[in-house]
């Protein structure tokens, strides 16, 4: 621990998650009161109006433009999947900062620019569990982690807002020690510090999260979570698991009340639909990443869940973003 200010810029995005922003900098705030002096310091960076509107449609004003950050400890970057650099240096700018010692981060979709700018590399990165499928369509290469956080010497991410608080709380733990970084925890009723390693609670159908189901389902949603490209069928899992299919789908029925195929179903659905949202890629291409060989059937499966086909639901999502100037969702 030392004594020295530990400088942060925030570089936000139109319609980046404002509860991720307040949930960083109201620890920093408070870890600051506790201490009785001034070990953290915030600036909001943009790279380009100054004036930022965020997903809750409440303007934040910036005070510094990306190519004028100068000095800064960290750098975390707050958007929606779908945000883009205004500037054409602004990337550059990035991989300046990196190099002179300034620690890349980003919180939420913000992983999304942040990976594309080519600042950092390597991983794993946290990202957020609804953003995983457009993620590995996006980035097939590079290593997406479930973790609530992830902190290496050279990037931090965080994969929400909560998440946010957690590495506000990690920063706060290096900066003034354990104790400091509890007591904030208290100030805000936080339940627990969650540190490097913890899992993000992820919800299934039924209002159960992951890891309230009895450990055989989790495993078999494991297996085909992990690939969605060609699913194994409910024999092959059951096979896998070394039950028999029926006792899969009695399995099944009871923890989430619906049968393994249209449970796998609905996954695969989410799945195709986070694609669509937040990617450039074809629907073949959609398709073919949800494991159809058929983009007939792939229509009329995503109609049946969505209540429009794909195309149209992109449709519509791109039309509200260009009204609204609002990502869809923001978390």
């Amino acid at each position: 621990m030392t004594d020295a200010v530990l400088k942060i810029g925030l570089l936000i995005f139109p319609g980046f998650p404002m509860a991720c922003l307040t949930s960083v900098i109201e620890p920093l705030r408070a870890a600051n009161e506790i201490s009785g002096g001034t070990r953290f310091a915030w600036e909001l960076v943009s790279d380009g109006e100054s004036r930022v509107m965020s997903s809750a449609g409440i303007a934040f004003e910036a005070t510094r433009r990306l190519s004028d950050l100068g000095d800064c400890d960290y750098l975390l970057l707050l958007s929606a999947p779908t945000s883009s650099f205004r500037d054409d240096n602004a990337a550059a700018d990035l991989r300046r900062a990196a190099r002179h010692g300034t620690v890349l981060g980003a919180i939420s979709g913000g992983v999304f620019p942040l990976l594309r700018s080519g600042a950092v590399r390597g991983g794993p990165f946290s990202v957020h569990w609804c953003y995983e499928a457009a993620f590995h369509a996006e980035f097939p290469e590079v290593e997406a982690s479930g973790k609530v956080i992830e902190i290496s010497p050279r990037c931090v991410t965080a994969s929400g807002a909560a998440a946010a608080f957690d590495l506000a709380l990690s920063l706060v733990d290096g900066a003034l020690g354990p104790e400091t970084a509890t007591e904030v925890a208290c100030w805000f009723q936080h339940p627990m510090v969650r540190k490097t390693g913890v899992a993000q609670v992820i919800p299934v159908t039924g209002g159960n999260r992951q890891e309230d189901v009895p450990p055989l389902v989790a495993r078999a949603i494991e297996l085909v979570a992990g690939n969605l490209d060609d699913p194994p069928t409910v024999a092959e899992i059951a096979e896998a698991l070394d039950i028999t299919p029926r006792h899969l789908e009695r399995s099944f029925k009871k923890a989430v009340g619906q049968n393994p195929t249209r449970y796998f179903r609905q996954m695969r659905m989410k799945a195709a639909r986070q694609i669509v949202m937040y990617s450039n890629d074809t629907l073949a291409e959609i398709a073919e990443a949800v494991g159809y060989a058929s983009a007939k059937v792939f229509n009329r499966h995503y109609t049946e869940a969505f209540g429009l086909p794909p195309r149209e639901d992109r449709r519509r999502i791109n039309l509200n973003r260009v009204r609204e100037n609002l990502p869809v969702p923001s978390v």
